[in-house]
């Protein structure tokens, strides 16, 4: 195999405070992940919540990062970002050139999921939702889409973050999806082909 691929496409995994985006991007990572998580300290206590995730004992400080490889000519670049409001101002540049983006989602907390879903919106860049299983409520899918407010194109996915297929089947969902709407755009700025008027 050769030593660097010609594409290399960046997807950044986004979510709530403990939604298990760390947990994603090293079940997925061909290569040990870069992980910025650092022990949690009483300190965080006052200012993060951890009131749904009690057994959490560390946090990611700046971002995770993995990389799975498609074939020889593409990889993909996997950008874990912290959850926590006060991390908030890394997402717009982590979301600069990427191909698009994870949701992740816990469904015993889906108000912690909105703020990345508005970054994504306003920033332009294709995403879908992958609900993460914590044994929490079972919603069905369509009340998860209207609690979150998607569009009805946006892909909604049953997720176990731990399990390495599941997350794969994410991660393809999201490329097929951000080709889907990437070749929308572009069809709709074609113009048509130019017809000779007869003489």
């Amino acid at each position: 195999m050769r030593a660097s691929a010609d594409n290399g496409l960046k997807i950044v995994v986004v979510g709530g405070f403990g939604a298990g985006k760390t947990t994603l991007v090293r079940s997925v990572s061909e290569i040990r992940p870069l992980s910025t998580e650092e022990t949690m300290t009483r300190a965080g206590e006052t200012v993060d919540d951890v009131s749904a995730v009690r057994d959490k004992n560390a946090t990611t400080v700046a971002f995770d990062f993995g990389r799975i490889t498609l074939d020889a000519r593409n990889v993909l670049y996997l950008f874990g970002a912290p959850g926590q409001e006060r991390f908030w101002f890394l997402w717009d540049r982590l979301f600069s050139g990427a191909l698009g983006a994870v949701v992740l989602v816990d469904t015993r907390r889906l108000d912690d999921s909105w703020y990345a879903i508005d970054r994504l919106e306003r920033h332009g860049t294709p995403f879908v939702v992958a609900r993460n299983d914590f044994g929490g409520p079972d919603f069905a899918p369509q009340a998860i889409r209207d609690a979150l407010d998607l569009d009805p194109d946006v892909p909604l996915i049953h997720c176990d973050a731990r399990a390495r297929s599941s997350s794969k089947r994410v991660l393809i969902a999201l490329v097929e999806h951000a080709k889907h709407r990437y070749r929308r755009s572009y069809d709709a700025q074609v113009p048509a082909p130019y017809e000779e008027l007869p003489r």
